[in-house]
């Protein structure tokens, strides 16, 4: 009998050790081993991070490379969404700035010589041309080597001159998806538009039909936009564009009379005749009374406007507000407007 009761407290005895040792296992948390905390999430300060981004930005200059330009860009993405609409447009002022700095290039005479003789070809065939590169500056060296990257590209602006410049899809892919609405569709459309020159040796690039197309989203950006940051802008392009499509440039016009359809160029007239047939716009009235001017006679339009040039008389019977190209605002060369 002593030895049953002795042996049935060291079964109830072993059975309590068990029961506490599981008790222990479940309570107790797994460890974590050296590859799961390899894997864990890493918090990152976003707010040091966009703080000083403002000064890395001005601390880039022409000694700079585009490696540092995209890892700024990269940040700029990270912190564009995180801020208002005012400290968007800040940050956007000091990219150009940036840009600006980075893209400047100091040249002796003859280094300025050796760039506008060979930095096109440079740029378009390399491994031919490699026998001038020695007579450009070490930054001209450095930028036509690494065009393409952080946006950087040579161009031909619309003064035949050959320029480095930010690809306007740059503001258009960095910035304009996380602004609001009107603001992005500004950028976006305006990024498209500038891809190419719209002048060249003082004459426009595109047709008529692309003009029309250009004057009625302005015209609808206007409408719909009142509000927008870019409101001036856009109403001015509005302008240039109307004034592009009824009366072209001084060097190329599209009528010297205005005296009947046969006096006006072709695509011009095919494009405003297609305007005239639309409704509830502004810009399409102006092409039905641009139809009825080219049927009048000299004395009837004189007597109706007070004028006897055909210009004049065509802007005051339109009502198109007179603009000058690139005054106030120079619109042609990003994807944002620049003051002059």
């Amino acid at each position: 009998m002593k030895y049953k009761v002795f042996y049935t407290a060291i079964i109830l005895s072993t059975l309590s050790f068990m029961l506490s040792l599981v008790a222990c296992q479940k309570s107790a948390p797994p460890p974590i081993s050296a590859e799961d905390q390899h894997d864990a999430p890493v918090q990152l300060d976003l707010t040091h991070l966009c703080e000083n981004l403002n000064k890395e930005m001005q601390d880039v200059d022409n000694t700079r490379t585009t490696f540092a330009l995209e890892q700024i860009n990269h940040d700029l993405k990270i912190c564009i969404p995180l801020v208002d609409l005012k400290q968007q447009m800040q940050l956007m002022h000091l990219s150009n700035q940036m840009y600006n700095n980075f893209l400047t290039v100091k040249r002796t005479s003859k280094e300025q010589k050796a760039f506008e003789s060979h930095a096109l070809n440079m740029a378009q065939y390399p491994t031919i041309q490699q026998s001038h590169q020695q007579e450009f500056s070490l930054r001209d060296q450095y930028l036509l080597k690494h065009k393409g990257q952080a946006y950087v590209e040579l161009h031909e602006n619309a003064q035949q001159a050959l320029v480095y410049r930010r690809n306007p899809q740059y503001l258009a892919r960095i910035f304009a998806p996380y602004l609001p609405q009107a603001e992005r569709v500004f950028i976006e459309n305006l990024a498209q538009q500038n891809m190419q020159n719209l002048f060249y040796n003082q004459d426009i690039t595109v047709d008529a039909n692309e003009l029309l197309e250009r004057a009625l989203f302005w015209e609808d950006y206007v409408t719909k936009y009142p509000k927008s940051q870019f409101i001036k802008e856009a109403q001015y392009l509005y302008q240039v564009y109307s004034q592009l499509l009824f009366k072209g440039v001084p060097l190329n016009p599209v009528s010297q009379s205005y005296l009947g359809a046969s006096s006006i160029k072709s695509d011009h007239l095919f494009a405003i005749e297609k305007l005239s047939k639309l409704n509830n716009s502004q810009l399409s009235s102006q092409a039905r009374r641009f139809l009825s001017f080219i049927q009048m006679d000299l004395n009837e339009r004189t007597k109706l406007t007070g004028f006897e040039h055909p210009s004049a008389q065509l802007n005051q019977y339109l009502k198109l507000k007179s603009v000058q190209l690139n005054q106030p605002f120079d619109c042609f060369s990003d994807a944002i407007c620049y003051k002059n």
